[in-house]
Formats: structure tokens, C-alpha cells, sequence
């Protein structure tokens, strides 16, 4: 289903009966990545997945965003379409963006899912350092190749230092002013109950930055999936569906 949100044409699923609950995927993914929890959770919960802008089928932002433009735009959908919400599961940045969004009180709900979510902002000043490197030595050592393979050949790159910057390259700039914002702060302030999913072997967010936020939040409990990467609902769908559809009931 689609609909005009702040003039960007907006894709949305919107399944189940019961209870709201709002699906927000992480950077570069869209709705269709969280398409099994839905499924599951659409059994007993009414279950919204938006494609947020830039992703999926929703049209790009023509200006440049970070985390409180993407929550206020969560916010009007959600207004849009006449919601009151229960939950709000988010993966990766869709983590971080209902994180800040909750801090400001743009988005509400009565419990949060955070499955992998990004938004502590600290790495290692060695990553960020290899981060450059890669960048201008990449830059300079396939200048001879075609367009389209120096592009794959940067992703590749940057993929091995973390970096999700070229998977979306029309939004390398709403990247780079997303992840600099640090919602430590914002998480320190949350009181609703927290279901906190990471998983053992994600290296694009790390069990650490899950550990942290346990001790941010309060009213917040960590699960950690074993065996499983930063997709750990796609690795693990029975694990992480039943975490979810037990903290939600």
C-alpha cells in the first residue's frame, strides 16, 4: 500500500488484527527484511512495516536527514494513518531512530524491541582511521576501472570496516549525519520495558553496544541469539520470533 507522507510517496504493509505494532528496518534494508517476523507477529498483533525513505519503495529524501527527520517521519505516517501504537521493533538504525524518537517524544509506545540496534556511536578510533584510508586509497587505486566496478569494488572496502555508506549512494550524505549522532543519551532516558535481541557474532553491531544499552535502560532485559550474524531474524527466525511475541504478549 502506498501513501503520501510530507510529498514522498510512501510504501507501507500494514497486516493482522489486535494491537499495533510498528516494524522499523535498519539502514539499506526495507520492509521485506522483516517480512517473517511480521507474518508471525501478524497471528496475534496488528503488525505495520514501513518502508522508511530512500529504501524499498518509498522516494529518497531530497534533503539531508539524520535520526529526528526519520522518526518525525515515522511520526506523521503513523499519524497519517490514524494509529495508536503498542510497540515498535527495530533493527540496526531502525533501532536508533525509535530510540530518538522516544527520547523526544515524537514517537510513543507502551514496549520497544531493539534487535542489533545501532546508534552508540564510540567505535574504535582505529576503525574510524581505516575508515579514511580505505576511502582515499580506494579512490586512488581504481581510477582506471569502470564506474560501476570501482563502486562494488569501494563497497566492498568499506564493508570491511563496518561502514554501510555505499550500500545507498544517493544517501551517502543522510549516512554520514546519521551516524554521528550518539543516542547513549537518549536511551539513559527511556522508561518503557525494552526487549534488548543481539547476537554473538554481529560485527556491524557488536554484543557490547547491546550489553550497553542493558545498562542505559532501565526497565530493559537482553537476550543474546547465538551462532547468528546482524540479520539474527533472518539467521534465527524461530529464536527471535518467539522473543518477541512472548515480550509483546
Amino acid at each position: 500500500m502506498n501513501i503520501i507522507v510530507n510529498d514522498l510517496l510512501t510504501h507501507y504493509e500494514l497486516t493482522g488484527k489486535g494491537k499495533l505494532v510498528v516494524l522499523l528496518h535498519g539502514w539499506g534494508d526495507s520492509a521485506r527484511g522483516l517480512a517473517g517476523l511480521q507474518v508471525h507477529l501478524a497471528r496475534q498483533f496488528q503488525v505495520l512495516a514501513i518502508d522508511l525513505p530512500g529504501f524499498g519503495t518509498t522516494q529518497a529524501p531530497t534533503t539531508i536527514w539524520d535520526l529526528d527527520n526519520y522518526a518525525a517521519f515515522v511520526a506523521d505516517v503513523l499519524q497519517k494513518l490514524d494509529c495508536k501504537v503498542y510497540a515498535i521493533v527495530g533493527h540496526s538504525n531502525g533501532g536508533a531512530i525509535a530510540i530518538r524518537g522516544l527520547s523526544l517524544g515524537s514517537l510513543k509506545a507502551d514496549k520497544l524491541v531493539l534487535m542489533a540496534a545501532a546508534g552508540i556511536r564510540n567505535r574504535r578510533h582505529v576503525q574510524r582511521l581505516a575508515l579514511k584510508v580505505v576511502a582515499k586509497t580506494g579512490n586512488l587505486a581504481t581510477l582506471w576501472l569502470p564506474e560501476r566496478q570501482r563502486q562494488n569494488l569501494r563497497k566492498s572496502l568499506y564493508g570491511t570496516v563496518g561502514s554501510d555508506m555505499l550500500v545507498v549512494p544517493e544517501l551517502q550524505a543522510t549516512f554520514k549525519k546519521s551516524v554521528r549522532q550518539d543516542v547513549q543519551v537518549d536511551a539513559a532516558k527511556l522508561k518503557l520495558p525494552t526487549l534488548l535481541i543481539y547476537a554473538d557474532h554481529d560485527r556491524a553491531v557488536p554484543l557490547a553496544d547491546g550489553r550497553k544499552y542493558h545498562q542505559l535502560i532501565k526497565n530493559s532485559k537482553l537476550e543474546i541469539i547465538t551462532d547468528a550474524g546482524h540479520f539474527l531474524h533472518v539467521e534465527q527466525p524461530a529464536a527471535v520470533n518467539k522473543l518477541v511475541e512472548d515480550f509483546l504478549k
